[in-house]
This record gives C-alpha cells, sequence and structure tokens, in this order.
C-alpha cells in the first residue's frame, strides 16, 4: 500500500485552470465517495484551497492510482487531457510522505510558514473520516503530518514573525501601544488593505472602527463589515482626536494629512499618544507630521524593513523547519518498510520451521533405536542449523527495511525464497506505527 498525491498549486498552474479543478466545500464530501469508485484507490483525501488542488490517495498499484486520479480530474474539470496533465505533479511514496509534510509546516505555500494551512489539511482530513474513504495508512499519513506542522510551529516559531503589510502594521501598532483592547482606529480609505488591517485590528481587540473615504457609499460598506462608522472625509480632523490609531491607505496623489492638521488635532488631545501607520503608495501622511510631539509615524517603508527582518527570520526558521521533516521522514519510512518486513521474516521463519521438523521425522524414522539423549542431540543440531542460516538474512533484511528501498528489499527476499506472506498480517501491521513515537494513533 502506497501513498500517492496528484495535484496543481499556485506554482504550476494559473488561477484560470486552479478555478476549474477546485470543489466548493459542500461538494467535498461528493466528490471524495465519487472518487473512490475509481480503480485502484484504496484511502483518499481531497486539499482544496485558494492556492492548490491535491488528492491523496493510497494504492497497491501505483500506476493504476495515479491514472484514476488524473481521469477523475479531466471528467470534473472538463479540460482537455493535455491542458491539464501540463499543470499537474505527481508524487509517489517518500516523496509523496515528505510533500505533505512540507505542505503542513507552510513551506509550500506562497507566503512561508503561513499558519492557515496547517487547519486546512487538519479540514480536508476530518471531511475524508467523515466520507468513509480514508484507510490505516491514509490514517497514519496524515495523523503524521498535523504532528509534523505542529511539532514545526512549535519549535521554530516560523509563523510568529508577520509577513504581510497588513499584519505588520496591527504588530507595529502592538509595539507602539500595548495591548489593542478597547482602542479606537480610524481607517482612511476603503480598499483591499484597509479591510484586511481593520479585520486584524478588530481580530486583536479593537473595539471601536471609524471608516473614512471620498466615497461616502464605500466607506459605509467597510464600516458596516466591522459594526463601525462611517464619517464624512472633511470631519477627519474631529476623529483623530477622538481615535488612538489610524491606518491611512488612500488612492490620492497628493498628501492627505499634513503636519499642520495634526499639530491642531494634537493640541485639542493635549498631546495624548496618536500612532499614524500610512500604508500608502504615494504616501498619505507628510513625513514632517512624525516631529510633532504625541505623535508615532510608520510609513510603507517602516513596513517593509519589519517584513523584511521576519522573511529572514522565517526562511531561518524554515531550513530548522526542513530538519525536523527529514527526522520525521526517517521515521515514517521505518514504519511503512517495517510492514513489509516484518511479516516477511515471519513467513521466513514458518519455513524454516517446516523444513526442519519435515526432515527431521524423516532421519528420526529411518535411525531407530536412537536413545533420548540421541534425539535431543540431533534436533538441538537441526535447531542451530536453521537458525545460524536463516540468521544472517534476516540481521540483513532488518537493516534494508529502513532504507528508502526497503520495501523493495522485502519483495526481493520473498521472491528469492518463495515465501508466501500472510496479507492479513501485513494489514494489521498497517494499523500500529513501529518504532515512532511522533505517529497518532487515534483515528479521526
Amino acid at each position: 500500500m502506497f501513498p500517492v498525491i496528484v495535484g496543481l498549486n499556485h506554482r504550476t498552474a494559473p488561477v484560470e485552470i486552479r478555478e476549474k479543478v477546485s470543489f466548493p466545500h459542500y461538494q467535498i464530501e461528493s466528490a471524495l465517495l465519487e472518487l473512490k469508485s475509481y480503480p485502484g484507490l484504496e484511502g483518499l483525501v481531497i486539499l482544496n484551497t485558494c492556492n492548490r488542488l491535491e488528492i491523496y490517495a493510497a494504492t497497491t498499484d501505483v500506476d493504476l492510482g495515479i491514472n484514476s486520479i488524473k481521469s477523475f480530474l479531466v471528467n470534473h474539470a472538463h479540460l482537455e487531457e493535455q491542458v491539464i496533465f501540463q499543470h499537474l505533479y505527481v508524487h509517489t511514496l517518500y516523496e509523496a510522505v515528505r510533500h505533505l509534510f512540507r505542505v503542513v509546516a507552510g513551506l509550500d505555500s506562497m507566503i512561508l510558514g503561513e499558519t492557515q494551512i496547517l487547519g486546512q489539511v487538519a479540514q480536508a482530513y476530518e471531511k475524508a473520516v467523515k466520507a468513509g474513504v480514508t484507510n490505516k495508512v491514509i490514517n497514519v499519513f496524515f495523523q503524521n503530518a498535523l504532528t509534523v506542522g505542529k511539532r514545526v510551529r512549535t519549535e521554530t516559531q516560523i509563523d510568529q514573525h508577520p509577513t504581510s503589510i497588513s499584519y505588520t502594521a496591527v504588530e507595529l501598532a502592538k509595539q507602539a501601544l500595548g495591548d489593542l483592547t478597547g482602542r479606537s482606529i480610524l481607517i482612511l480609505g476603503a480598499g483591499e488593505m484597509s479591510a484586511l488591517t481593520a479585520k486584524h485590528l478588530v481580530a486583536n481587540g479593537a473595539s471601536t472602527v471609524m471608516v473614512s473615504n471620498r466615497s461616502h457609499a464605500r466607506a459605509q460598506n467597510l464600516a458596516a463589515e466591522f459594526d463601525g462608522i462611517a464619517v464624512p472625509f472633511d470631519q477627519l480632523g474631529e476623529c483623530m482626536q477622538k481615535v488612538d490609531i489610524v491606518i491611512s491607505a488612500t488612492a490620492a496623489t497628493n498628501f492627505v494629512i499634513l503636519p499642520e492638521q495634526i499639530q491642531e488635532v494634537m493640541e485639542q488631545r493635549n498631546y495624548r499618544p496618536l500612532l499614524l501607520v500610512d500604508i500608502a503608495v504615494p504616501r498619505d501622511i507628510h513625513p514632517d507630521v512624525s516631529e510633532i510631539l504625541g505623535i508615532t509615524l510608520y510609513d510603507i517603508d517602516d513596513l517593509r524593513e519589519v517584513i523584511d527582518t521576519h522573511q529572514n527570520a522565517r526562511e531561518i526558521a524554515g531550513k530548522k523547519a526542513e530538519v525536523i521533516i527529514e527526522e520525521e521522514m526517517a521515521q515514517f519510512m521505518k514504519w511503512h518498510n517495517s510492514l513489509f518486513a516484518i511479516p516477511t521474516i515471519v513467513a521466513l521463519q514458518h519455513r524454516g520451521e517446516e523444513i526442519k521438523n519435515y526432515q527431521l521425522e524423516h532421519a528420526l524414522s529411518k535411525l531407530g533405536g536412537l536413545t533420548e539423549k540421541q534425539e535431543k542431540v540431533i534436533r538441538s543440531m537441526a535447531n542451530s542449523i536453521v537458525n545460524q542460516l536463516i540468521h544472517t538474512p534476516i540481521t540483513n533484511l532488518k537493516e534494508f527495511a529502513t532504507t528508502r528501498q526497503g520495501h523493495l528489499y522485502t519483495e526481493i527476499f520473498q521472491n528469492l525464497f518463495s515465501l508466501d506472506v500472510d496479507e492479513e498480517s501485513v494489514r494489521s501491521m498497517r494499523s500500529v506505527p513501529q518504532n515512532s513515537s511522533q505517529v497518532i494513533t487515534k483515528e479521526g
């Protein structure tokens, strides 16, 4: 039973292709059940995000399983094979495991170390479990991966360094003002950047949101998202007297906030601290505003400097995460190869016992008249011969089983000795991870 992945992402496919192969969340369960009817697929998970569509499967026939997934995607997307196939990537066996480990750690994301993907993978797995389309190998595969994702974030803190402009603006606000709980904010501009920044501020405790835009209707729409207040553009001065934070992201071509305006505002505030964050290009706030008592001003260059520092920190954390992934890969490989090695060793031992017992009984029946001591010596010698003969092959197979080619060595071993490995033994081995402390055994 081997894990395989067929998918595409933001690196391999443009958005117009990703749109056609994606699934609305309410269709995932029916898609899983349909896919399960294709030949060669034993366990399944569909991971569908805005940046990737990946189908994970467990199969006993790698080529058949991959072809089934490709056929399913072609039928679903209603695209010609040559159109969709050029955007797909395929990972099999250990490269599939490594890929999922990197995905869940945030190392394969558009933003290095992003947090959201961990929850998305968990939800994808839960939907597959609910649909009843997973199996033991898929369960262990994904439970391991989720453990890896949590371990990476705990040990490297890769997601503790914001790299988006809107989120970094909020982090700078927290540095300047401390706790944002109960703080009031004024957003200038009603575009996407303004909306994202407001969202992060509210998530961090800001309780009052005012929005001002030259188009009052757009200001009202954005304010409504946060149960806020839309403020006419000509009342900015009065509003700035009341708030703690001003985030400016308009599309103006000239300065919107000037020093003389802020000087008057600060006099009315009795120079109570006011944080101004200018994320517009060109800038909205005149740089001389920073000279006024009580003002803290950050512009886009200040934010980008922080982002660059954080990106460097994430890259360092990413290297640490790769080390963790290789450690976890070694554990998974050891477990997966043991699925085949241990039943094979048991089968060889049984074969040795069968041959020994048959030859012993045949020889003893011919000899006749042996004393109890003589028979014991012969039986002991037979045991010793068989044990010594199979000791080295078994020792070598145990060693080879921990390598990347362990399952291949096991198959060759079975063929050389004509072993009939009990498939039930292999199935039972799949249910319990061997020698891997990081595997979660609870299903679901």
